[in-house]
Order: C-alpha cells, then structure tokens, then sequence
C-alpha cells in the first residue's frame, strides 16, 4: 500500500487538499466501522469476538480489514498471546483514547439532535 508522507509543509495537515496525508488518515478513520470499534474498545481490552459481538452487523471481514487499518493508524494495539489457539487482544492506544472523545462528542450530538433529525427526515421524505 502507498502512502503519503509528511513533510511538515502545511498542505499535508489540510483535509482539503486532496493530495495531503490529513486527508488520507481523515478518510480511513471517519467511517462507521472505525468509529464504532473505537467506541467499542473504550477503556478496555477485548478479543475479536468480543469487538463483533459489540458491533451489530459488522461482518468478519469488515472487522478485520478495519482494526488492521486502525493499528496501521496507530490507533489500537494487537496483543497476540502465544497459546494455541492464539488468543488476540485489542486496546486503545493513547492517540486512539485522544480520538474516543471526539466520537464521544458525535455520540452526544447523535442523541442531542436525533428528534430533529428524525422530523426532518419525515419533512424531506413527504
């Protein structure tokens, strides 16, 4: 996989740009799947399992292809215990903790502004 690096040149820090490395890490965390697995871990280690079972309607795959990505990120760590069979665990890094209080935050605004939400959609859609 190709990536861009970061220069320290402004343009890498603009999500705007599409060319700039803000961009590119803006888009791999900002999708539900990585949202809802970061609000999952929270403060606490769970297993694969434990994370699908947290998470309704993520498949096997779907999970799997996002908590690589997040650890690509730096976002969780990968524990893997040498016993058979090989147990994996997953925890919040502190750059991962750091973005769980922004979710937090969406997650607010979510329960905040749901009623609205709801009746607009119902106004739109008539």
């Amino acid at each position: 996989m190709v990536t861009k690096q970061f220069s320290g040149a402004p343009e890498d820090a603009d999500v705007r740009r599409a060319d700039s490395l803000a961009r590119e890490i803006f888009s791999d965390v900002a999708n539900k799947w990585a949202l809802l697995i970061i609000e999952s871990l929270g403060e606490r280690t769970l297993r694969f399992s434990e994370v699908r079972n947290e998470i309704e309607g993520i498949s096997h795959k779907m999970l799997t292809q996002n908590l690589r990505m997040l650890e690509r990120n730096g976002l969780i760590e990968r524990k893997v215990h040498p016993v058979v069979p090989p147990r994996v665990e997953y925890t919040l890094t502190e750059p991962g903790q750091a973005l769980r209080v922004t979710i937090d935050g969406l997650c607010d605004w979510t329960h905040l502004y749901l009623g609205h939400i709801e009746a607009s959609r119902h106004r739109f859609d008539d």
